[in-house]
Protein backbone atom coordinates (compact mmCIF):
# COMPACT_ATOMS: atom_id res chain seq x y z
CA UNK A 1 0.00 0.00 0.00
CA UNK A 2 1.61 3.79 -1.09
CA UNK A 3 -0.98 5.67 0.67
CA UNK A 4 1.00 8.58 2.20
CA UNK A 5 3.96 7.64 0.33
CA UNK A 6 5.78 11.44 -0.42
CA UNK A 7 6.58 12.09 -3.88
CA UNK A 8 10.29 12.15 -4.96
CA UNK A 9 11.07 9.74 -2.00
CA UNK A 10 10.60 5.70 -1.93
CA UNK A 11 7.36 3.79 -1.70
CA UNK A 12 6.75 2.10 1.35
CA UNK A 13 6.84 -1.03 -1.00
CA UNK A 14 10.42 -0.22 -1.94
CA UNK A 15 11.47 0.81 1.76
CA UNK A 16 10.19 -2.88 2.59
CA UNK A 17 12.05 -4.17 -0.33
CA UNK A 18 15.46 -2.12 1.07
CA UNK A 19 15.19 -3.39 4.36
CA UNK A 20 14.63 -6.46 3.57
CA UNK A 21 17.35 -6.75 1.34
CA UNK A 22 19.75 -5.23 3.78
CA UNK A 23 18.65 -7.63 6.31
CA UNK A 24 18.89 -10.88 4.13
CA UNK A 25 20.04 -13.70 5.97
CA UNK A 26 20.06 -12.31 9.29
CA UNK A 27 18.05 -14.17 12.01
CA UNK A 28 16.58 -12.72 15.41
CA UNK A 29 17.73 -14.28 19.24
CA UNK A 30 15.00 -16.82 18.03
CA UNK A 31 16.58 -17.94 15.31
CA UNK A 32 13.49 -16.83 13.19
CA UNK A 33 14.48 -14.99 9.37
CA UNK A 34 14.76 -10.90 10.87
CA UNK A 35 12.13 -9.78 8.27
CA UNK A 36 9.44 -11.55 10.48
CA UNK A 37 10.60 -8.65 13.40
CA UNK A 38 10.83 -6.19 10.54
CA UNK A 39 7.31 -6.60 9.39
CA UNK A 40 5.96 -7.06 13.03
CA UNK A 41 6.94 -3.65 13.91
CA UNK A 42 6.29 -1.97 10.59
CA UNK A 43 2.24 -3.11 11.17
CA UNK A 44 2.74 -2.09 14.90
CA UNK A 45 3.30 1.56 13.41
CA UNK A 46 0.67 1.16 11.48
CA UNK A 47 -1.98 -0.38 14.06
CA UNK A 48 -0.91 2.80 16.60
CA UNK A 49 -1.78 5.04 14.06
CA UNK A 50 1.53 5.64 12.83
CA UNK A 51 2.35 7.91 9.41
CA UNK A 52 4.20 6.64 6.03
CA UNK A 53 7.32 8.47 7.60
CA UNK A 54 7.11 6.56 10.66
CA UNK A 55 6.22 3.17 8.92
CA UNK A 56 9.59 3.41 6.67
CA UNK A 57 11.51 4.06 9.53
CA UNK A 58 9.91 1.04 11.34
CA UNK A 59 10.97 -0.98 8.30
CA UNK A 60 14.76 0.75 8.45
CA UNK A 61 14.58 0.78 12.33
CA UNK A 62 17.83 -1.75 12.73
CA UNK A 63 19.36 -1.46 10.25
CA UNK A 64 22.14 1.31 10.88
CA UNK A 65 22.35 -0.53 13.81
CA UNK A 66 22.77 -3.83 12.52
CA UNK A 67 25.23 -3.08 10.35
CA UNK A 68 22.37 -3.30 7.26
CA UNK A 69 22.74 -0.39 5.81
CA UNK A 70 25.55 2.33 6.93
CA UNK A 71 24.96 5.91 7.69
CA UNK A 72 25.92 7.42 4.51
CA UNK A 73 24.05 5.08 2.80
CA UNK A 74 20.78 6.22 4.63
CA UNK A 75 21.62 9.80 4.21
CA UNK A 76 21.82 9.23 0.82
CA UNK A 77 18.66 7.42 0.12
CA UNK A 78 15.31 9.17 -1.41
CA UNK A 79 13.65 9.44 2.20
CA UNK A 80 12.10 12.37 3.82
CA UNK A 81 14.16 13.94 6.76
CA UNK A 82 11.83 13.26 9.49
CA UNK A 83 12.40 9.10 8.47
CA UNK A 84 16.00 9.42 8.68
CA UNK A 85 16.10 11.38 12.11
CA UNK A 86 13.63 8.79 13.58
CA UNK A 87 15.95 5.55 11.90
CA UNK A 88 18.92 7.25 13.52
CA UNK A 89 17.04 8.27 17.07
CA UNK A 90 16.30 4.27 17.65
CA UNK A 91 19.75 3.25 16.68
CA UNK A 92 21.52 2.50 19.71
CA UNK A 93 25.44 3.90 19.82
CA UNK A 94 28.17 2.20 21.75
CA UNK A 95 28.56 2.54 25.26
CA UNK A 96 25.59 4.91 25.51
CA UNK A 97 23.50 4.90 28.36
CA UNK A 98 20.25 4.15 27.96
CA UNK A 99 19.09 7.23 29.46
CA UNK A 100 20.48 9.22 26.75
CA UNK A 101 19.37 6.58 24.19
CA UNK A 102 15.48 7.41 25.80
CA UNK A 103 16.16 10.83 25.26
CA UNK A 104 16.91 11.18 22.38
CA UNK A 105 13.85 8.87 21.24
CA UNK A 106 11.69 11.66 23.03
CA UNK A 107 13.21 14.50 21.30
CA UNK A 108 12.57 13.21 17.72
CA UNK A 109 9.28 13.86 16.49
CA UNK A 110 7.46 10.48 15.70
CA UNK A 111 10.35 7.98 16.97
CA UNK A 112 8.68 7.02 20.65
CA UNK A 113 5.62 5.54 18.14
CA UNK A 114 8.41 3.38 16.15
CA UNK A 115 10.06 2.22 19.27
CA UNK A 116 6.88 1.28 21.11
CA UNK A 117 5.94 -0.83 18.50
CA UNK A 118 9.74 -2.47 18.47
CA UNK A 119 9.83 -3.10 22.40
CA UNK A 120 5.99 -4.36 21.65
CA UNK A 121 7.25 -7.24 19.54
CA UNK A 122 10.14 -7.52 21.17
CA UNK A 123 8.81 -8.48 25.01
CA UNK A 124 5.85 -10.13 22.92
CA UNK A 125 5.98 -13.63 25.43
CA UNK A 126 5.17 -15.68 22.26
CA UNK A 127 8.89 -14.75 20.95
CA UNK A 128 10.45 -14.54 24.55
CA UNK A 129 9.12 -18.04 25.40
CA UNK A 130 11.82 -19.66 22.72
CA UNK A 131 14.26 -17.94 24.68
CA UNK A 132 16.70 -19.87 27.89
CA UNK A 133 15.41 -18.57 30.89
CA UNK A 134 18.54 -16.56 31.66
CA UNK A 135 17.83 -14.63 28.37
CA UNK A 136 14.60 -14.11 28.71
CA UNK A 137 14.83 -12.51 31.91
CA UNK A 138 17.38 -10.12 31.23
CA UNK A 139 15.45 -8.94 27.97
CA UNK A 140 11.90 -8.91 29.60
CA UNK A 141 14.17 -6.67 32.49
CA UNK A 142 16.04 -4.48 29.63
CA UNK A 143 12.70 -3.88 27.67
CA UNK A 144 10.79 -2.85 30.78
CA UNK A 145 13.88 -0.50 31.88
CA UNK A 146 13.28 1.27 28.28
CA UNK A 147 9.45 1.73 28.74
CA UNK A 148 9.73 3.16 32.21
CA UNK A 149 12.53 5.69 30.71
CA UNK A 150 10.50 6.59 27.54
CA UNK A 151 7.61 7.07 29.76
CA UNK A 152 5.30 3.79 27.95
CA UNK A 153 2.71 1.97 30.31
CA UNK A 154 3.70 -1.78 30.77
CA UNK A 155 0.64 -3.67 28.92
CA UNK A 156 -0.53 -6.08 31.93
Amino acid sequence: MNTGDFPGSLTTAEVETLARAAHEGQTDKAGRPYAEHLLAVAEGVRARGGDAEQIAAAWLHDSVEDDALTERRLHEAALSRRTKDIVLAVTKRAGEPPEAYAERILATPGALLVKEADLAHNADPARLAVLDEPTRRRLTAKYARMRALLGLVVPE
